[in-house]
């Protein structure tokens, strides 16, 4: 079954957004890998981010937010160090689904 998964802790206002993110490199932009990971995780810590996957090969990453508005997640996207690297564009997700979100299969002994 397609759904978009609330989890218990998450107040029914909140939707999923997918942020698809084009981004350069330059010399300094490995120096600030670092610190962005800090606040990504923070954010996964937080239950903010709920999926988060980088391509070196595309230059492309793509990040599933969990908000109340497109506008609270630019506002998360402004803090990162490599904010300033990247074009974006922010979709609400209307179905989001994955083994993640299912009954552990059943192992009969």
């Amino acid at each position: 079954m397609d759904h978009l998964k609330n989890n218990d802790m998450e107040e029914p206002s909140l939707k999923r957004f997918i942020v698809t993110i084009k981004f350069f490199t330059d010399e300094k932009f490995l120096s600030l890998v670092p610190s962005h990971r800090t606040y990504i995780n923070y954010l996964i810590n937080k239950g903010i981010i709920d999926s988060y996957a980088v391509s070196m090969e595309s230059l492309r990453s793509w990040i599933i937010i969990i908000s109340k508005t497109k506008a609270d997640v630019k506002e998360y996207l402004q803090k990162s160090p490599l904010y300033k690297y990247w074009t974006f564009e922010i979709d609400e997700l209307f179905i989001y689904d994955g083994q993640t979100y299912r009954l552990p299969a059943l192992q009969m002994n």
